[in-house]
């Protein structure tokens, strides 16, 4: 159970790890929302899509329509898929437990970005070794909040590969991140990626050497088409890159 200190920690790993708590039972008062809406109200989800196409549109001088719906749709699902995975693998390596993250225990405030604030609702999770962590990583976070997202924007052309690759993606960026805050975590951190990269729903998803350096993935989160004209501009690990 996350107290003051430890959610203060998180937050020292930069914005998309922050993370604030609250009782389950607690009345949802705005500007919060459960993240239960995301799939339980189609245009909750229809609204983040169309504002992060908006913003991809604009700086690559195109028009909202010129813009493929199913680009802004993965660039989306890939900035949930990081600002979700992100606190829960940090709590994992920094804490040693995993707390339900299932959207109807997730609330978030709809601001534009992938770096919305999110609370986590109290209880009991998985504590235990790096595969304990893994197995409850995968079960709320990989099958649990992400897949019930991930169904969503399947149902706007974004292939099951694609997707895969996005929450691969995620993970890779997180331990990136905290490895880079936290020097000493890194080990443990690479682990328990390296536990979600072999396993479903990511395994075959991304080739990776365990340190951190020879990751790329074995799809493209399409972003490359949102570009200027002219530009080819590919993630890091994207396998459109070279090297």
């Amino acid at each position: 159970m996350p107290d003051a200190e430890m959610l203060d920690e998180l937050a020292a790993l930069g914005p998309f790890f922050a993370v604030q708590a609250h009782a389950p039972t607690s009345e949802i008062l705005a500007p919060w929302d459960s993240m239960a809406a995301l799939v339980k109200d189609p245009q909750v989800l229809s609204n983040r899509v169309e504002s992060v196409r908006s913003y991809l549109a604009a700086g690559s001088g195109r028009t909202s329509q010129e813009l493929e719906l199913r680009v802004a749709a993965s660039v989306t699902h890939l900035g949930l898929a990081a600002r979700l995975l992100s606190p829960a693998l940090a709590m994992a390596v920094l804490h040693g437990t995993v707390l339900p993250w299932r959207l109807d225990r997730l609330r978030w405030q709809q601001v534009p970005g992938g770096m919305f604030p999110l609370s986590i609702a109290l209880g009991q999770g998985h504590i235990g070794d790096v595969q304990t962590l893994a197995d409850g990583l995968s079960d709320d976070v990989l099958h649990g909040a992400l897949k019930d997202i991930e169904l969503m924007v399947a149902e706007m052309s974004v292939s099951a590969r694609v997707l895969r690759g996005n929450v691969a993606s995620a993970v890779n960026g997180a331990v990136g991140a905290l490895a880079s805050a936290r020097p000493e975590c890194a080990p443990r951190a690479r682990l328990l990626a390296s536990a979600l990269l072999e396993r479903p729903p990511l395994l075959g998803s991304a080739t990776h050497d365990g340190t951190g350096h020879g990751f790329r993935r074995r799809s493209c989160c399409l972003i490359y088409r949102a570009a200027p004209t002219g530009a080819r501009a590919v993630c890091g690990d994207c396998v459109l890159g070279r090297g």
